[in-house]
């Protein structure tokens, strides 16, 4: 099999998805298919959750037909918080940490001999004010690079509720692929991630600039 993404039946030779959701059920009604695909193809699903969502996050996916129990025995299911991935144990997210936890994750499941390596990241943790959070953008820009390199695919996963129209623009800017209403597409907004960040830098020599209309 390609290295491409398929999700509900939609194969693209991209590895970096933002997902937008507006409700939890509607969340895992489109991604469990997913995750439940790479359990039968003998993948690997690496998901970074809120610490407080881990045992419902569980349900969910065996109430879906994927067996966590079962593929955390095997090693075929990872389930981890946000401390342990996005956040550092004082709640502080330092971006080029997450990028090298990025490449190590993508590079150990196929270490363990795994085909494939899924991660699926709730971004919940960006809108609780924690330090660091205002370097989300230029993180989204720069795993772009991670993700191709590895050829590993990643979803990012965010509540519409949180968002705000300069902020969604933002983050369609920085991924290839696009997850709303349960279709994924190729993005057209999407931007080379050394543009992005070239704009992110020019933001911060001119604060005052508004990013977007």
């Amino acid at each position: 099999m390609s290295n491409s993404l398929s999700i509900a039946g939609t194969s693209l030779h991209y590895f970096h998805v933002c997902a937008f959701f507006n409700s939890k059920d509607e969340e895992y009604d489109v991604l469990v298919p997913f995750f439940k695909e790479a359990v039968e193809q003998g993948e690997k699903n690496m998901h970074i959750v809120d610490p407080a969502f881990t045992d419902e996050h569980k349900a969910r996916l065996t109430a879906g037909g994927v067996d966590a129990h079962q593929c955390a025995s095997c090693g075929q299911l990872d389930v981890v918080s946000w401390q342990d991935a996005y956040l550092d144990e004082n709640g502080v997210f330092d971006k080029d940490r997450m990028l090298a936890t990025v490449d190590r994750l993508t590079g150990s499941g196929l270490d363990a001999g795994f085909k494939r390596v899924r991660i699926m990241g709730n971004m919940d943790w960006a809108f609780n004010g924690n330090p660091g959070s205002e370097k989300l953008i230029e993180y989204e820009a720069q795993v772009n690079e991670v993700l191709s390199r590895n050829r590993q695919p990643a979803v990012c996963v965010y509540d519409l509720a949180k968002l705000s129209g300069a902020m969604m623009m933002d983050l369609l800017r920085t991924h290839p692929l696009t997850l709303i209403g349960g279709v994924v597409q190729e993005n057209p907004f999407y931007t080379e991630p050394s543009k992005m960040l070239e704009e992110l830098q020019a933001r911060e020599d001119s604060p005052g600039e508004a990013a977007h209309a």
